[in-house]
């Protein structure tokens, strides 16, 4: 064929997902023998080749790393991109920071970039916007183009990379144990994350913590006024032992509820939630969070990416590693 073919247009002719013919063409265990042979004949029959820059990627190394973070406003990510900067200097490697700020279509322009061969790989945190909407073809494209991918902190997706992550589901399963275990019966979830994946699995881990249960105490949404106006409502309305916060914003609002309302904490309230020391520490009364590690996260996610590019792992096979989180009582929960 004189034109070449695509990954999307293969995975179009097979009636797959891009990610399945992305899985066989690297050998993945994932892929059955027979579905694996019907795209490796489909591309053979249509002359499918990586495209050329790739070839000049392995046979030349940029030293420089591109990092896309979603969001520079969270201190979450500064302090992972901390970590990343220090292990890439250990080995003598620049980085190039992109912000898609939460954006499908900005995260599409930075990845068009970074096809032109000027980074060795890519560490990414997939932005809000491309999770709800499920598009992902500019990050097939990078693969396409045989630049290695680690995508970190959002891990929740079916891509054929390697992945960095917390564990978000049992942090937050452990959480609403722990408040178990201490006899509080009314324990609460707020949440401005719940529609993506990061969000979902820590919802998940509190449901399943709280099997059982009728009615789950739950206030979730992306508009501050309303999620505000829920976690009040639990507060004081259906007056909640202990409340547990996915998220910076969920945590602040209710922090900043507790505050208006004239309510106790920890005395008639106990608070937690994903929110950085930085800022917990000096909220009044102190707010008890759950550590996620990020510098580690970030020395993990450059020393998988160098791994790859040293060729430690077979192709095909696809590295995820988790963090393990801590929680961390300060004033808020009274432990």
């Amino acid at each position: 064929m004189k034109s070449k073919i695509t990954l999307k247009e293969l995975a179009k002719l097979l009636n797959v997902s891009v990610s399945t013919v992305s899985k066989a063409l690297h050998d993945s265990p994932e892929i059955s023998p027979k579905t694996a042979e019907r795209v490796k004949e489909l591309a053979k029959l249509h002359n499918y080749r990586p495209n050329p820059v790739a070839v000049n990627l392995k046979k030349s190394k940029t030293g420089t790393i591109g990092v896309v973070i979603p969001n520079i406003s969270n201190s979450f990510f500064a302090r992972v991109l901390s970590g990343m900067e220090a292990e890439a200097h250990k080995h003598e490697q620049q980085i190039i920071t992109y912000i898609s700020n939460e954006s499908l279509e900005r995260e599409k322009q930075i990845c068009d970039m970074l096809t032109s061969g000027m980074v060795d790989g890519v560490l990414i945190a997939i932005s809000e916007e491309t999770q709800k909407k499920k598009q992902f073809d500019h990050l097939f494209a990078l693969l396409d183009y045989d630049i290695p991918v680690v995508i970190y902190d959002r891990i929740n997706l079916d891509l054929p990379a390697d992945k960095i992550g917390v564990d978000d589901e049992k942090s937050f399963y452990d959480t609403a144990s722990f408040f178990k275990a201490k006899g509080l019966q009314k324990i609460g979830l707020a949440s401005a994350i719940h529609h993506v994946g990061i969000g979902q699995l820590r919802i998940k881990g509190y449901q399943k913590a709280m099997q059982g249960e009728n009615m789950l105490p739950m206030a979730t949404s992306t508009k501050a006024d309303e999620l505000k106006r829920k976690i009040k409502d639990l507060v004081i309305d259906q007056k909640i032992e202990a409340l547990l916060c996915t998220d910076f914003e969920s945590a602040i609002l209710a922090t900043r509820v507790a505050y208006e309302e004239g309510i106790k904490v920890p005395q008639d309230l106990k608070l937690i939630g994903y929110i950085g020391r930085e800022v917990a520490e000096y909220l009044t009364p102190s707010l008890s969070y759950i550590e996620q590690h990020p510098k580690e996260l970030g020395v993990a996610a450059i020393e998988v990416l160098n791994n790859r590019l040293q060729g430690k792992y077979e192709s095909g096979q696809f590295e995820e590693k988790i963090i393990t989180t801590t929680m961390v009582h300060l004033e808020s929960t009274g432990f």
